[in-house]
């Protein structure tokens, strides 16, 4: 929270905004207003940084200058929020103050910083392209780093006589890695000829060699290296026709050489992943969901790649059990900021808030362009930054609309709508979940949108739905205990017309069905149910559900050697989701000899069908060991004296000397291998 000794200054801008420092009431020790700050007013702040205490400014755009000052003065403890385009420079008539005092209270929030991943490269560098501009590039780049040329194409190359750096031929046909330690095969791989005169000559070209690099910079033209290579660290693809694009990413790989510290967008917890069990693949919503390929299945659990990973946040998005968390920031953090946002906004007296999720690269510009250039933000609409918006899961809408915002906007850049999968299966979900609470739904809002003039028509035209809920449930538990106090909420305020709200095929709520003359009660579900919903009982034949429990991950259905088993989405508001219920029972198979009960009477009849005709069980008595124990069962065999582990010998391969002598003997087979 903001600390007791926090001080805050705010500006109007040379009186650009209307702001009243007296109106925000975001919790500081002090709140003082001014006009000029970061010019005639200079010194309040230099007086300011000369004694103890924390230090905020409601303002960014001359950040740089007063952290030099802060440096010079040795003050660490100075934080921004930006206030002016967010909220002050607007044309729309209702107050700002309820607006501003939601972001001043939301950025002082202490946060748990992401645990970093150190980086190494050694700046290798391989250019891959075509002709003069390729070797153009490569000769800036060697500047900095230490390339090597792939050529792809000689056109328009006109040999130098000296090389700066190694110059091959060839074509990239398979790559992996990332930042520091990119793996390549190259087809057509050859040195380029000392000799050449006129034109590059190559020598001995040979397929799938291997080489590695720190930085790859890709300026073929051709189909990009990797699925999303605009989020791979250490991957420069630009357009070899634009001079211009090409300078810029010259630039930016420049810098990619020494050690870096990258952030751990996400952490995983095996214990409750429901990827795979015995081999049975179940839910692999965050494999079908990475863009980058950074995740992987390794047996029953994923693998997500660090390197790889770029923190889009679709994995933890979709994960219905939370095994997978966004940690850039964690989610509880996350949702109490919103709700600090929710909640102070509403105090100030401001109504109807829409949450704005929108990402620094692409939402930032575009918030300052409408501020610059157009009406600006309306004053109801909050933004909030994220380092990737694709990563909304159905728990932060939830969280979202429990706290008291009418709307959630997801603000994303067009160009990376193929991102955005999993948010819109977040969004049906809580859609179809909203309308069977009894609300009004289209509160869920997508704008994949560049251009600000777009952007701001349709914030303006957001119809003023009324809030929902102001219970905002504390941020605690993991992703399913969060969603589930959030929708408790939401339900509450609503008018349910059943307990059963049915739901999208790819929800993470529902049950199970269960055929019961299908199933043997074998109990295969209930020992690779990953989740712990599907359970049996010590005592009688019987198989046990939890509802709540339950994330769909349909490992159950693959398991079950019987069929039996179906999925049903849906989310059961009845206080009978939290207790287990008996799907299915049988009475038990007592032991013909001593009779205690060893299984259930659905499972011996299906043994007794599949076994009907097989030799091993071909007489009564052999087929009367089906219905004892197994202690009795082998007493028996014992009393006959046969070996009690005779029947799991392997058959003896028949073999055409059998058959001959058996034909020489006149007898069958069969009767020549039992005399023999």
């Amino acid at each position: 929270m903001v600390s007791d000794t926090t001080r805050l200054f705010v500006c109007n801008c040379e009186h650009s905004m209307d702001v009243n420092a007296s109106d925000l009431s975001a919790g500081y020790a002090q709140v003082s207003g001014h006009h000029h700050l970061c010019r005639s007013e200079m010194k309040v702040i230099e007086a300011a940084l000369a004694t103890e205490g924390g230090i905020c400014i409601a303002c960014t755009q001359e950040r740089p200058l007063f952290e030099e000052i802060a440096a010079e003065a040795g003050h660490e403890a100075l934080s921004f929020v930006n206030i002016r385009e967010m909220a002050g420079w607007t044309a729309d008539k209702a107050p700002t103050a309820p607006k501003m005092s939601a972001l001043l209270a939301a950025a002082n929030l202490t946060a748990t910083p992401a645990r970093l991943r150190s980086i190494e490269s050694d700046g290798l560098c391989l250019v891959i392209g075509n002709g003069q501009p390729a070797f153009d590039a490569a000769q800036r780049l060697n500047r900095s780093l230490s390339v090597t040329l792939l050529l792809t194409g000689t056109d328009d190359l006109i040999l130098p006589s000296e090389f700066e750096f190694p110059v091959f031929g060839g074509r990239v046909v398979a790559a992996g890695g990332s930042l520091g330690e990119f793996e390549l095969v190259v087809d057509g791989y050859a040195a380029l000829l000392p000799s050449s005169r006129a034109r590059p000559d190559f020598s001995m070209p040979r397929d799938g060699a291997k080489t590695t690099c720190s930085v790859v910079f890709d300026m073929s033209g051709n189909t990009p290296l990797f699925t999303r290579d605009h989020g791979r660290d250490g991957y420069f693809r630009v357009d070899p026709g634009n001079p211009v694009a090409v300078l810029e990413a010259i630039l930016d790989a420049s810098d990619y050489a020494g050690s870096f510290e990258k952030p751990l967008y996400v952490t995983y917890d095996a214990s409750i992943c429901a990827h795979e069990r015995s081999k049975k693949t179940g839910c692999s919503k965050c494999i079908d969901q990475c863009p980058a390929g950074a995740i992987t299945g390794s047996g029953d659990v994923i693998v997500v790649d660090p390197g790889i990973c770029g923190g889009c946040g679709n994995c933890a998005a979709h994960c219905p059990t939370g095994a997978v968390a966004y940690a850039y920031p964690t989610r509880s953090d996350q949702i109490l900021r919103i709700q600090t946002l929710a909640r102070t906004f509403l105090a100030a007296g401001g109504k109807t808030p829409v949450l704005l999720l929108h990402d620094a690269s692409h939402g930032t510009p575009l918030i300052g362009a409408m501020a610059r250039f157009g009406r600006g933000l309306p004053a109801r609409v909050i933004p909030l930054e994220m380092h990737a918006t694709s990563g909304v899961g159905h728990d932060l809408m939830s969280a979202a609309l429990a706290a008291g915002f009418c709307h959630v906007v997801v603000l994303t850049d067009p160009q990376k709508a193929e991102e955005f999968g999993a948010v819109a299966e977040e969004s049906l979900l809580i859609e179809t979940l909203l309308a069977g609470f009894g609300h009004k739904t289209g509160r869920i809002v997508t704008l994949l949108e560049s251009d600000p003039d777009n952007v701001e028509t349709a914030l303006y035209a957001l119809p003023e739905l009324p809030e929902i809920s102001r219970a905002a449930p504390v941020p605690l538990g993991g992703k399913r205990e969060l969603a589930r106090a959030a929708l408790g909420a939401l339900a509450d305020a609503g008018k349910p017309v059943s307990n059963i709200v049915p739901l999208p095929q790819s929800a993470p709520y529902g049950t199970v069905l269960v055929d019961t003359e299908a199933c043997t009660l074998c109990m295969a579900c209930v020992s690779s149910c990953p989740a712990d919903a599907l359970r049996d009982t010590p005592d009688t034949p019987q198989l046990r559900f939890v509802e709540l429990s339950c994330v769909q991950c349909g490992i159950c259905e693959a398991t079950c050697p019987e069929t039996a088993i179906s999925l049903e989405p849906r989310y059961n508001l009845a206080p009978a989701a939290m207790q287990p219920v008996t799907l299915h029972e049988d009475e038990p198979a007592c032991c013909t000899s001593c009779g205690k009960a060893f299984a259930a009477g659905g499972m011996l009849r299906a043994v007794e069908r599949r076994l009907e005709g097989n030799w091993m069980f071909g007489t009564e008595e052999r087929r009367a060991l089906i219905h004892m124990c197994e202690s009795c069962r082998l007493e028996a065999l014992s009393r006959d004296g046969a070996d009690p582990f005779a029947i799991a010998h392997k058959r003896r391969t028949r073999t055409t000397e059998d058959y001959l002598e058996a034909g020489r003997q006149g007898l069958t087979v069969d009767d020549f291998l039992n005399e023999k």
